[in-house]
Formats: C-alpha cells, structure tokens, sequence
C-alpha cells in the first residue's frame, strides 16, 4: 500500500473543538471533535447540514490537526462528519495514535473503511444502505429513532453487527414523541440501551 506524505495530506474541515462526548457508550468524556467536510447520506432531521458540501470547507494538514488534537489533551479524539469515510482516514488516524492520543469515528459506513481507531461508533440511516465493510467494526451502533419503522431498522441493522456491539437507540430530537417511543421499546427489549443528547441539554456543542 502506498503511503501518503503527511505534509500534503489535508481534509476538508468544518470545525474542531474540544468538549465532552454527548452520545453513547463514551457519554460525558472529554473529547476532542474533528468534523469533516462532506456528506452523502442526507438526513432531512441532520443538525449538521452545513457540513455536507465539503467544498465550502477550509482544506487542513495532517499536522496542524494532529497538533491541535495533542494539544487540547483529550481523553479521546472523535473523527465525525458529515460522513468522514468520504475521506481516506488512514493518514490522519496514523498522525493522531502516534500522538499518544485514542481514536474513534463517528460513521453512518456508507463507504469502504478506511483508518485504524480504537473506537467506533456506526450509525446507519435508511436513506442510504451502509457498506459491508462497517459491519464488523463497529464497537457500538446507534440507531436515530424518528418513527416505529426505525426500530425495525434497528432490529435488521442491530443483527448484522457483533455480538458484543453496545446497541442504542436515540429519540430523533426535534420529534418529541419518540422518547416515549424509544423508553418504552428499551424496556421490552433490553438488548437496546438509550441515548440520548446529553451535550445539548447542557447547552455546549
């Protein structure tokens, strides 16, 4: 495989922060986000729409953001998007563990794998199948749940990933109804775990 110069490596990036991790497994961890530009999928509920055209987006090194990631020193290092395997990640990912610094992505697995992570987080959407690829990657899967169809989705996606996949479920946000909907499902089926925003309940990105 050829190996790709960190010096001219770049990604389109629409933001990087440091915070807590908001979802799932790594609720409440310090966290450092690196959201890149580009996204194929196009969830009509995304909070992120500004970041699926990655042209808009400021292209950034390799090392500048290995650099800004060691500096923020995190617990982890999110990889997020956008969809981020839009992008070969195995450059940026190589930069970030030499570092020192964890790893996880962030993915919707609507393109082949790319990277070396220490965590990943899969979130399939009807409205563009994943890639076989993710499926035995994925660590935790997280199903965004807006209606009754999506816990069927749940169920069909849920199988197809390991047996040890921490499994979630987490209320559309802007549909208040499916809290209801999401508690009520967790309790009949214990398999499933509830995940809810916890950083927009605290007000902080």
């Amino acid at each position: 495989m050829k190996t790709v110069s960190i010096t001219h490596c770049t990604y389109p990036v629409v933001e990087t922060f440091h915070s807590v991790q908001g979802e799932g497994w790594w609720t409440g961890t310090s966290a450092f986000f690196i959201r890149l530009g580009g996204c194929d999928v196009g969830c009509p509920w995304c909070d992120q729409k500004e970041s699926w055209n990655a042209r808009l987006h400021p292209r950034e090194s390799v090392a500048d953001l290995a650099d800004r990631a060691r500096n923020a020193n995190p617990a982890i290092v999110v990889i997020t998007g956008g969809e981020p395997l839009l992008h070969d990640l195995d450059p940026l990912t190589r930069e970030l563990r030499e570092r020192g610094l964890r790893v996880h992505l962030e993915t919707s697995g609507t393109r082949p794998f790319s990277g070396s992570f220490d965590w990943v987080t899969f979130s399939p959407k009807v409205y563009k199948a994943p890639h076989p690829s993710i499926y035995d990657r994925a660590n935790e899967i997280k199903i965004v749940v807006a209606d009754e169809s999506d816990l069927r989705y749940a169920e069909e996606q849920g199988s197809r990933v390991p047996s040890t996949a921490a499994r979630y479920l987490q209320p559309e946000w802007n549909t208040p109804e499916s809290q209801r909907l999401v508690f009520d499902y967790v309790l009949k089926n214990p398999r499933w775990r509830v995940s809810l925003q916890t950083h927009k309940f605290l007000g902080v990105r």
